[in-house]
């Protein structure tokens, strides 16, 4: 391909990656001035941190957000790339102008409860949608991500309590009930993200071992899915086998089984959740 040709398409890429960026802080932003915020309930992260802030000073939240951001932007920059660097800075930036611009507002809903649950579908999509294209608005996870690389835990154990701590903060400024609305939040958005990165279709890769690995094959094969043979051997005996390998989704999970079963009640079965495909298709009849 051409440079002539490549230039346009890297550029229509970048506007659509910028565009997403846009549409996520402006929903985040909107999920959290028109439910969250005039109800006293917060997201954790660097949000948690800087509304309690904007609470204890006369400074704004945008200032608050937008400063406590920029180390870990920098954190970012250095250890993950200047891609994600540069996508953070347009969410971030673009959050705190719409988040001053629906600041203040006549809230949606005045019950805590339903706020707590559609502010966070609302402002989990934007989060997910920010994610999705490359950026972050929450610089704790930049810090997990980092701190994952020296010690045992996980990023989502490090993020985890790096919010239950400022969500138990925040109890100490608006109550407690608003606390515990607020980690109702904190899980509605987290389901978001997931939904909004991983997509609504969960899928799973199944491998089988099977004596009758031929007779197996034809009955997934007649399922309507793709099946690839895998060479293999035991690794006691050494005797070679072959291991057949798929990706269903959840609906035809159950079916994959029975159908194996009736073939080889004997056959091994490993199932494991896929996060993401990418390239090549799952063919269907």
């Amino acid at each position: 391909m051409s440079q002539a040709v490549k230039a346009p398409l890297g550029i229509v890429k970048n506007i659509k990656t910028g565009f997403f960026l846009l549409l996520g802080a402006w929903l985040y932003a909107y999920g959290l001035e028109m439910f969250l915020v005039p109800n006293d309930i917060i997201d954790g992260g660097v949000v948690g941190i800087a509304l309690m802030a904007e609470e204890l000073t006369d400074l704004e939240f945008s200032f608050w957000f937008v400063l406590i951001n920029l180390p870990f932007i920098i954190m970012g920059w250095r250890n993950i790339g200047w891609r994600f660097a540069v996508s953070t800075v347009v969410s971030v930036i673009a959050m705190s102008i719409f988040s001053e611009w629906y600041h203040n507002p006549d809230a949606v809903t005045r019950d805590a409860f339903l706020s707590s649950i559609f502010g966070g579908v609302v402002a989990g999509l934007g989060c997910g949608l920010i994610i999705r294209n490359g950026g972050s608005l929450d610089g704790t996870e930049i810090v997990a991500i980092i701190m994952n690389r020296r010690i045992s835990f996980s990023v989502g154990e490090i993020v985890l309590g790096f919010n239950l701590f400022i969500l138990g903060s925040a109890g100490l400024l608006w109550g407690w009930d608003k606390a515990m609305y607020s980690l109702i939040t904190y899980f509605v958005i987290a389901r978001m993200i997931d939904i909004v990165v991983k997509g609504f279709d969960d899928n799973y890769a199944v491998f089988v071992i099977s004596n009758k690995h031929e007779e197996v094959t034809k009955a997934l094969v007649e399922m309507g899915g793709g099946v690839t043979l895998l060479h293999g051997a035991g690794g006691y005996m050494g005797d070679v086998r072959e291991v057949i390998y798929c990706v269903v989704n959840r609906l035809e999970l159950e079916s994959l089984k029975t159908n194996v079963r009736s073939v080889d009640p004997d056959a091994f079965l490993t199932i494991n959740s896929v996060r993401e495909m990418v390239g090549g298709r799952i063919k269907r009849n």
